[in-house]
């Protein structure tokens, strides 16, 4: 009878529940039976004595079975992204990739598990928060001698599995350290406002340089990824006095904007106003050397004009000129037979008030003196021309 039997520790004749003291008797039956005993029908029947065959062969089935379950006890499954190192006997043996693997059962092998994808992060200056400061790794000493209170973080992974494991007994206190080591030396050379403002993305660059040569100075099997600066900051004690010489810098850098806003405005228009009239200067030479030379070729005309026929030039000069002088001149008629008494007549005069009256005569007797005149002149010329033209005719052989 099985223990899955439905009969088995059921009283016969009953439909209840099997009866808990006559399965436990049919259990220790079969127990006896499994080692070679064989109980009586009785409680006071002896049983016979199992033979050495029958112990044999039960000690060589839970030999057998222990030695199964200790052979089974070496089968490890090495995950993708992580390395498995063999060790036998505590000395290192043989690194196994990513699969189901075995290895001897222990204590003959053991193994570890490394992890070479996750990224670990180490903290200096603070723990979990950036306001839980550690004042002991924080505080550093600049260039020009002033303290100041960085905190940043160093994210890294592994790339050797064999140093990360025998090389190196803490290899996080080791990271912590070589960053701790990098970051102050890094400090110390460098201004306390480059350290504060524009030098923050190249310190950390140079920082993360100077770990990753210590750590592979002391082969730790670590590779440093990433080294980000949490906060940086003088001291709280002197906090508000940084901060004042803080506002008084962007007030001279505002003032300086200002200034170079106003040159940017002024300096153009000065330079274009002097270019303007650098110009302008130009084209005023231009123009009076024009004039100049056009003046100079119409004398050079005029010159032989009057080597032909000088006195006919010279007369057409002298009524060119008084017409010019008199066009732009006031004219006053005198006359001079009138006795002791001079009568002039102001042409000028008469013909401003002409223009002023509203009179519908106004504008013709303004046009009369006015072409009196212009008249009078080349009666004279006529006349000079008359009186010189006998003369030359005199003069003539």
């Amino acid at each position: 009878m099985s223990l899955n039997d439905p009969q088995w520790g059921k009283r016969p004749g009953s439909d209840g529940p099997p009866d808990l003291d006559e399965l436990w008797r049919n259990f220790n039956q079969k127990l006896n039976g499994l080692f070679g005993r064989k109980g009586g029908g009785g409680a006071g029947t002896p049983s016979e004595p199992p033979s050495f065959k029958q112990v044999g062969g039960g000690i060589g089935l839970l030999i057998g079975l222990i030695l199964v379950v200790w052979l089974a006890s070496g089968f490890y499954i090495v995950v993708e992204g992580q390395r498995g190192v063999v060790l036998t006997f505590g000395k290192f043996s043989e690194v196994t990739n990513a699969g189901l693997r075995w290895r001897l059962p222990y204590p003959l092998q053991s193994h570890e598990i490394v992890d070479l994808s996750g990224v670990r992060t180490v903290e200096i200056g603070y723990r979990n928060n950036v306001k839980t400061k550690v004042l002991r790794e924080s505080l550093m000493l600049t260039d020009d001698e002033n303290i100041i209170d960085i905190q940043f973080a160093v994210q890294y992974i592994l790339k050797d599995p064999m140093d990360y494991l025998f090389n190196n007994r803490r290899p996080e206190d080791t990271v912590m350290q070589a960053a701790e080591t990098a970051f102050r030396e890094i400090v110390g050379k460098s201004k306390m406002d480059f350290v504060l403002y524009e030098g923050r993305e190249q310190i950390a660059v140079q920082s993360q340089k100077a770990m990753q040569e210590l750590l592979d100075r002391y082969k730790t099997g670590i590779v440093v990824s990433k080294v980000t600066m949490q906060n940086a900051q003088p001291p709280e004690q002197v906090q508000a006095a940084f901060d004042d010489a803080v506002r008084a810098k962007q007030d001279l850098e505002r003032q300086k904007n200002e200034g170079q806003a106003y040159y940017n405005d002024i300096v153009p228009k000065a330079r274009g106003t002097a270019s303007r009239l650098f110009e302008e200067a130009n084209g005023y030479g231009q123009r009076v050397v024009a004039n100049a030379e056009g003046e100079a070729a119409r004398f050079k005309q005029i010159l032989v004009e009057y080597s032909k026929a000088p006195a006919v030039t010279r007369e057409r000069m002298y009524l060119d000129t008084m017409q010019q002088i008199l066009s732009s001149t006031s004219k006053i008629m005198i006359d001079a037979k009138a006795g002791s008494n001079m009568l002039y007549l102001p042409l000028d005069k008469i013909i401003q008030m002409s223009g002023a009256a509203v009179l519908p005569e106004a504008p013709a007797v303004a046009a009369r003196p006015q072409q009196s005149d212009v008249v009078p002149p080349p009666e004279s010329g006529a006349r000079s021309r008359d009186t010189l033209r006998p003369r030359e005719r005199e003069g003539r052989p």
